[in-house]
């Protein structure tokens, strides 16, 4: 009988998170709820994050979150990739949050945003009452206690300074970096200029911190995911930053604030097309050879390649990157 790939390369070692390319915010129900139509209509290609700490007017942070809790539990949420950020630290809504979120919608919750932490322990303290708070509500998911993702945002110099160590807090998936937040931390020191491209890039502290960022998702296992383009309206800008945030950092998921940044950003995130199809040859003659050395196109390829590209297919199905039907019968039945 052929072995599946999953089974066959990763020896029970956990594999990286392969989630969609692009996350999008939405704050008020109007915005949530037209999310969820446009991920009807294009495909579930992208996340949606409910956004309790920009979107909650003062005062009405727990109507906003029964809210959400509301939508997600609604038919409208078809395809149950949607997730929430929740206040910071600092907030006193914070816990509440997590309660009305994880007590009404654990269940269904994509994924749990955590905003401006500065130091390790905040980080370590919300994770651990996100799981408190996952045990206490008994969140299952097919008949198993849950764990919900968390992705975290690094926004500050102490969260940049001790990246490496968040990442390696249990149920984080995600380092998001924060930009508007990190250039308002330095005072003046970095131009608003570089708040755009291309000096979001070439800012020599927003390269690094970029990097860093990367580097540390990676080597812990994590997802790294890009900031917004604040233009709005340039789809071929955000094409711009998404490629060059791929390309030349690293990132493998973007924000998106705009409903036209979402096709952009899922076009210049998703695998090469020639990969795509040279990834299920490869790996449709490697399960002939039992997994085994195989030669195509004149090269040798292993194991250390076979997950390579194993990964590359699952992009692929991902951000809908045409794959064999002989593949998506072999892999993806």
């Amino acid at each position: 009988m052929a072995v599946h790939p999953k089974d066959a390369l990763f020896g029970g070692e956990k594999p990286f998170p392969l989630i969609p390319a692009c996350e999008h915010f939405a704050g008020s129900e109007k915005l949530i709820l037209k999310a969820l139509a446009l991920q009807d209509s294009i495909g579930a290609v992208f996340d949606i994050t409910c956004d309790c700490e920009d979107g909650a007017a003062s005062g009405q942070e727990r109507e906003h979150a029964e809210m959400i809790v509301r939508v997600l539990n609604s038919d409208a949420n078809k395809h149950k990739m949607a997730g929430v950020r929740i206040h910071d630290y600092t907030h006193p809504a914070w816990k509440q949050d997590v309660n009305i979120l994880v007590g009404g919608a654990g269940q269904v919750l994509s994924y749990i945003t955590i905003p401006k932490c500065t130091t390790l322990a905040q980080a370590r303290e919300m994770t651990a009452y996100i799981q408190k708070m996952t045990t206490f509500f008994g969140v299952s998911q097919n008949g198993k206690p849950r764990e919900i993702p968390v992705h975290i945002l690094i926004e500050t110099h102490g969260a940049l300074r001790q990246a490496h160590e968040i990442a390696t807090l249990p149920w984080v998936q995600v380092l998001d970096f924060g930009l508007m937040d990190f250039v308002s931390a330095h005072h003046g020191a970095i131009p608003a200029s570089a708040m755009r491209s291309p000096g979001q890039f070439e800012h020599r502290l927003l390269a690094r911190a970029k990097a860093e960022v990367v580097a540390a998702a990676l080597a812990n296992g994590v997802v790294p995911a890009h900031n917004v383009t604040l233009d709005l309206k340039s789809v071929e800008t955000t094409f711009s930053d998404a490629s060059r945030a791929r390309k030349e950092f690293g990132f493998m998921r973007m924000w998106s604030i705009y409903p036209t940044q979402i096709q952009a950003i899922v076009d210049a995130m998703k695998p090469n097309f020639d990969e795509v199809a040279d990834a299920a040859n490869i790996l449709l003659a490697a399960q002939q050879a039992d997994w085994g050395p195989i030669q195509y196109a004149g090269e040798l390829h292993d194991r250390a390649t076979y997950r390579y590209f194993w990964e590359i297919l699952q992009k692929a199905k991902l951000t809908g990157v045409a794959i064999s039907s002989e593949a998506q019968q072999r892999f993806f039945s």
